[in-house]
């Protein structure tokens, strides 16, 4: 009766725990992308000083666990002075000093794997077409944004899916560091009832929920892709994708498509 009754009628703790949830996901995954986008082209880029700060940057972040990167970024960044995550008060809205030290650790993991998705959906257009586009009189920069981007970007949409999916539920790491989304709003609702197995059930199911949700959405983005002239790769069924598969799926076809 309790689980039926939690997952039916749940506090208001799980509620805005699960919003905190998918907006820490969607704000961190937009700024990882724009991140991850600026580090792919410097990697191409002509200039070695440029190219060296992209690779470092990503081999760092990548070689370090997300875990010491939150709590880095949250208690290691006051410590030197260079920011205060005190409350930050925006149109309005407080935005809590542990939910914003979130985002920039999440955005900052994110983008340096965006970037290596990024830069494979690049290389995967012929090389042709930046000659070409060259040979019309356009600039590198405005051959990169016209002609080479909307191709690759159609090629990164499958990946970029699947590192949405996964960042809803790695937002369970912020918990560490005081952020009160849907993990935590659970565990703290736990030390109270001691009913650990019916309330973090009930916290799996709003996570399944919630991925997927974000499944059919991406799938309908894609098939609007294709309707457009194709997404570049075979598109990942909704099957692979709620089932498992689908990740790897995708990786081999970037992979094919370089």
């Amino acid at each position: 009766m309790f689980f039926w009754h939690l997952l039916l009628h749940p506090p208001s703790s799980f509620v805005h725990g699960a919003i905190t949830t998918v907006y820490l996901a969607v704000i961190s995954q937009t700024l990882g992308v724009a991140l991850g986008l600026l580090l792919a082209l410097w990697r191409r880029s002509r200039h070695l000083p440029l190219r060296t700060l992209a690779s470092g940057y990503i081999w760092l972040v990548r070689g370090t666990p997300l875990l010491v990167q939150a709590v880095l970024v949250y208690d290691g960044v006051p410590q030197i002075g260079l920011y205060s995550f005190s409350d930050l008060h925006v149109l309005g809205v407080t935005i809590p000093g542990a939910i914003q030290a979130g985002i920039i650790a999440l955005s900052l993991n994110e983008g340096a794997y965006m970037a290596e998705i990024i830069r494979a959906a690049i290389d995967s257009v012929h090389t042709g077409q930046m000659e070409a586009a060259e040979s019309l009189g356009m600039k590198r920069l405005q051959a990169m944004r016209h002609v080479v981007l909307p191709q690759a970007m159609r090629v990164v949409i499958p990946p970029l899916g699947n590192e949405f999916n996964n960042m809803l539920k790695v937002t369970t790491i912020l918990s560490v560091i005081s952020v009160q989304e849907l993990f935590l709003s659970a565990q703290d609702y736990a030390s109270v009832k001691f009913e650990y197995l019916q309330i973090f059930g009930v916290a799996a199911i709003y996570y399944i929920v919630m991925t997927t949700v974000w499944s059919f959405i991406q799938s309908a983005i894609e098939r609007r892709l294709e309707a457009r002239g194709g997404s570049g790769i075979d598109r990942v069924t909704l099957r692979e994708r709620l089932f498992g598969g689908g990740a790897i799926v995708a990786a081999d076809q970037l992979r094919g498509a370089r």
